[in-house]
């Protein structure tokens, strides 16, 4: 989590570019990365497709040279690329496998007045975080932990209330406005309907009075059957080529076109929820609500995925923040919803709801001309997110044997740390490791997203081994070397990739230029190596939050597990998913493993701290 400062400002940032690594180190890295993952034979050919692409003068240097020249013309010579292959050509539905979600603690509302007071809070924050960012007032992220101290790029903060993810064939777009001028209203959902909500009147900010009066009014229109269309919000919940497919029939009809163009526009959507089941209160129940709604008879069409931005307030007080993550990154997320958790508590308790004589406009509602084609395209959507929905399967629960300070008395870096405990975890319950993803933040440098820290090192992979050998057992001495050999090789690997010279960005740019340049597509990307080491059967990512709350999503493959983590000082909140239509994975199995792993570990640390008896007293026993 980055620490913040007010001596710097957002639009006076002189960062450096990503540097592009050296070849043959980031060929070298390659090969120690996927060596011990790969069968013997196939690592062979790897090894040989390798030496051909870095052997002087060939195509890696050719590539190389070329990279470094598209350094020298662009702010960030990976981020066109990356973003294209981490989202854009994605065709997956964007919840649960692309959006994740922010879980709010669970609010306990008394009426339906309650819920309405703690929309209006959340509008009037976004509204005061979205003039802070454009008067350039957040204070700019430092990074904490390791390598501390250094100003993050904060590009992506413009971007929270300003995009939109238009899905097309093959590959969606992602659009950002780029000045603060423009419409400034949000879309509230009510009962699968959308609704206007101006924040300015006759040039003013409405008062929190006002905000809650037309919240108000927009629940009462949606009651009213008559008016009510399909649930289109469906759609954007499908396949992003179905959903494409879909869009490309709405819009012939220019009131479809108007209403797309007015939920396009808006800073952000207000999701004002159904009440769910009460069985379905638990933290993975209200994790799973926030990724999908929780289907098409739900409030699954109460959402609109392309929208960056996505406030639910559940009516029995599951809430939270869905976002549609092309446009920024987790900790992003995270820092504006902790300011709307906290300005919500600093908000008076009791908020009058007495409105001035000021006359506001009837909330509009957006108006849709469904034809039988469409109305087939919803369907087809409604039976593909229930099937996601029975699909996910959610384990959220609270470590709280000890957290990141017993970690840190150990002299080990938390999140290099429970990285291993995940390793120890996956192998007990396969027997093998598998590539793993955990995203390193490169906002050091200017437009950084993130690259790939590749925690299943062939260290983690000694030191499980150490953990889970039966014959000849392992002392406490070696499996204590082994850990620490595992944990200073997961430090060095996210030093490496948080300054530049991870490989995943260096290998993806390569890749492209390859492509850009029409050549044949080299090697070593067409080798079983490159393709099965970038699908990452486990994906990770640490999120900690200032404030109780905590994040979510889905796995990336159809056999791989999504960990979320948030340590805090005495005890540490995952997030496993994964789906239930794999054989080979089970939530609860990996997170009974998960626990088990770091209830060892820590019992392997305390064994070892404890002082060796001296040969006196041994003598004596």
């Amino acid at each position: 989590m980055p620490i913040l400062t007010k001596e710097l400002s957002m639009d006076k940032q002189e960062l450096p570019k990503v540097p592009v690594p050296p070849l043959d180190r980031t060929l070298d890295t390659y090969l120690k990365c996927v060596q011990h993952l790969v069968p013997e034979e196939q690592f062979r050919k790897t090894r040989a497709a390798v030496d051909t692409f870095g052997a002087p003068g060939g195509v890696g240097e050719l590539l190389q040279k070329k990279l470094l020249e598209r350094r020298e013309k662009t702010d960030n010579w990976v981020y066109d690329y990356w973003l294209e292959d981490m989202y854009l050509n994605n065709r997956l539905a964007l919840p649960v496998n692309s959006s994740p979600a922010m879980v709010f603690p669970k609010q306990n509302f008394r009426d339906l007045k309650d819920a309405l007071r703690f929309a209006t809070r959340i509008i009037r924050g976004v509204l005061d975080y979205k003039t802070r960012i454009d008067a350039n007032d957040l204070p700019v992220d430092v990074a904490r932990g390791q390598l501390a101290g250094t100003p993050m790029c904060m590009q992506q903060y413009r971007r929270l209330f300003s995009s939109y993810r238009f899905p097309a064939p093959n590959s969606d777009s992602l659009s950002v406005k780029v000045d603060c001028a423009g419409p400034e209203h949000m879309i509230v959902a009510c009962k699968n309907q959308f609704f206007v909500l101006e924040t300015l009147v006759n040039g003013e900010a409405m008062t929190d009075a006002e905000i809650f009066s037309q919240l108000d009014k927009v629940m009462k229109m949606a009651e009213n059957p008559k008016e009510r269309a399909p649930p289109v919000g469906l759609l954007t919940s499908d396949g992003r080529n179905e959903w494409a497919q879909a869009r490309e029939a709405l819009v012939k009809d220019p009131v479809n076109r108007a209403s797309l163009d007015l939920l396009e526009s808006s800073l952000c959507l207000v999701c004002l929820d159904e009440p769910c089941s009460p069985l379905d209160q638990s933290d993975s129940s209200r994790a799973a609500t926030m990724l999908h709604g929780g289907g098409a008879e739900r409030n699954g069409a109460n959402r609109w995925y392309d929208k960056s931005m996505q406030c639910v307030v559940g009516l029995n007080g599951v809430c939270g923040v869905v976002c549609e993550h092309s446009p920024f990154e987790g900790i992003v997320l995270v820092q504006c919803s902790e300011f709307l958790l906290k300005y919500i508590i600093g908000s008076p308790s009791k908020m009058s709801t007495a409105v001035s004589g000021k006359t506001l406009p009837v909330p509009k509602r957006l108006m849709w001309n469904v034809s039988p084609q469409v109305l087939g395209f919803i369907s087809a959507s409604a039976t593909r997110i229930n099937k996601l929905v029975k699909n996910l399967d959610m384990d959220v629960f609270t470590f709280s044997a000890y957290g990141k300070e017993f970690i840190k008395k150990q002299k080990m870096s938390p999140d290099a740390y429970i990285q291993v405990a995940l390793q120890l975890a996956f192998y007990t319950c396969n027997r093998r490791l598998v590539p793993t993803y955990e995203s390193a933040s490169v906002r050091r440098f200017r437009e950084g997203r993130v690259d790939n820290i590749r925690s299943a090192t062939r260290q983690a992979l000694a030191f499980v081994q150490a953990m889970t050998r039966d014959k000849p057992p392992a002392h406490d001495a070696e499996k204590m070397q082994k850990l620490k050999e595992a944990i200073r090789a997961q430090t060095d690997y996210t030093i490496a990739a948080i300054t530049g010279n991870g490989i995943d960005n260096h290998l993806l740019a390569l890749l492209k230029l390859s492509r850009d340049l029409k050549m044949e597509k080299p090697e070593i990307f067409c080798d079983q190596s490159y393709v099965s080491s970038n699908q990452f059967i486990l994906s990770t990512s640490q999120v900690p939050t200032t404030v109780e709350m905590f994040c979510c999503y889905g796995p990336v493959v159809p056999n791989g597990y999504g960990a979320c983590y948030n340590p805090q000082a005495d005890h540490v909140v995952f997030c496993v998913s994964s789906f239930r239509e794999s054989t080979e994975t089970s939530s609860a199995v990996f997170s009974n493993a998960l626990q088990e792993a770091l209830s060892q570990i820590r019992e392997l640390c305390i064994r070892s701290n404890k002082p060796s008896p001296s040969p006196a007293h041994s003598a004596g026993k």
